[in-house]
Formats: C-alpha cells, structure tokens, sequence
C-alpha cells in the first residue's frame, strides 16, 4: 500500500475531526454536570437560609415578648407573611 500526501491529509482531517467531535460532547457533559452540582448547591443555601429565617423570626419574638414593639412587630409581619408566600409559591 502506496501512503501518498493525500492519504495523510485525509486521515489527519479525519483525526481532527473526530477530536472535536469528543471534545464537543465532553464539554457539554462536563456542563450537564456542572449544572447538577450547582442545583444540589443551591438546594443547600435554600435550606440554610430557611434555617437562618426562622432562627431570626425566633429572636425577633423573644423581642417581642420582651416588650420591643414598632420595627419588631413590623419585621414579625414581615418575615410571616414572605413565609406564607413561599410555602404556596405565590407573587407579590
């Protein structure tokens, strides 16, 4: 079998080709799972500031209970009502 510079740029071309053609499909694999991660992420900070919410609600009514009214009351409502919001996932 003759190898001619023909040949050798087919098969180069072909070589090419392929290798971005994998690199292609790597880069959006490694995006797929990139995106996962970051929603696995994200899930972790909601149930840490759901967290941190109810510890702030916590101490703002042991304020309350303390006798501190106006913005204390005011952040009680507040913090309530954008809770009810959550929970059944409504708009302003």
């Amino acid at each position: 079998m003759y190898v001619d510079v023909n040949t050798i740029i087919t098969a180069g071309s072909l070589l090419t080709a392929v290798v971005v053609i994998f690199s292609a499909v790597f880069a959006v694999y490694k995006w797929y799972l990139r995106q996962n991660e970051q929603d696995k992420e994200i899930e972790r900070m909601k149930s840490e500031q759901c967290l941190l919410t109810y510890g702030i609600l916590a101490c703002l009514k042991g304020l309350k209970e303390q006798g501190c009214n106006g913005p204390v009351t005011e952040a009680i409502d507040k913090i309530q009502k954008h809770i009810n919001k959550q929970a059944h996932d409504q708009e302003d």
